[in-house]
């Protein structure tokens, strides 16, 4: 459970990171070698790898090139069964909390449990809240399922102790790609005080303010997709907030 714990370990000692989302259908040899480095450098955790619909067979090329270019975990972030692969460091064995249907709280689950097997690597308990960002996107087209109100914080802190009382070990709220809005900082901050799982938020975190904010409501981990595909230099200024933030957070402890 090493990469499991590296998320534990940020929560535990109030620091703050983040992680870059690559959707192999967008990453370019060249797009590759030019943003995985920064990252790295910036300060990245690790990277997530996956999208909610891959039209290419892109998979094992990106996580290769990924490889050859950083030392950093690489991290599945699965949108169906087929995205699994031995290149990758670990998985986020998601379930769909947030929706009611069967096929992404459970049965997809056991179609992918085998091939995670055999693969080798980390499987890391999520539960995946899809929250409504103002717009549908293509993880609620393709899940067929209701994101959760984004202007209702209790009923997104009763899903997280759920999942939690579930035996996950990690929560995941996000608005999915392309959505107009992030989650909100009150339902981050809702999420945070009732629940104990390390937290990731993802969708809508296109500057340093808003990851700011994200961090200062309550979000151990921050994600960032969209941003550093338009603009890979973003991610200098992310890890110069995240420094800010956990500079912040040490004060503040202490």
């Amino acid at each position: 459970m090493f990469n499991l714990q590296r998320f534990v370990h940020l929560r535990q000692n109030h620091q703050k990171s983040f992680a870059v989302l690559i959707d192999p259908d967008k990453a370019s040899p060249d797009h590759l070698a030019k943003l995985v480095p920064l990252a790295t450098e910036a300060g990245a955790m690790c990277f997530f790898i996956g999208g909610s619909l891959l039209s290419t067979q892109q998979l094992e090329s990106t996580l290769a090139s990924m490889a050859a270019l950083s030392d950093l975990p690489l991290i599945l972030f699965p949108g169906s069964v087929q995205q699994v692969s031995a290149q990758a460091d670990a998985i986020l064995f998601l379930s769909l909390i947030s929706g009611r249907n069967p096929e992404f709280l459970i049965g997809s689950q056991v179609i992918a449990a085998p091939a995670v097997r055999a693969a080798g690597i980390e499987a890391i308990p999520t539960g995946y809240m899809l929250i409504d960002g103002g717009a549908p996107t293509t993880a609620s087209y393709i899940s067929n399922t209701q994101p959760l109100p984004g202007n209702k914080p209790d009923i997104a802190a009763c899903t997280a102790l759920a999942g939690e009382m579930l035996g996950l070990r990690l929560l995941y709220l996000d608005t999915g790609s392309g959505a107009p809005h992030g989650v909100s900082t009150a339902i981050i901050r809702a999420v945070k005080n009732t629940s104990n799982l390390p937290l990731v938020v993802g969708g809508g975190i296109r500057n340093a303010e808003a990851a700011l904010l994200a961090w200062k409501a309550g979000a151990d981990v921050v994600v960032v997709g969209n941003a550093l595909e338009e603009d890979p230099d973003f991610a200098a200024a992310l890890g110069m907030a995240c420094q800010k933030a956990n500079a912040s957070n040490t004060l503040s402890v202490g």
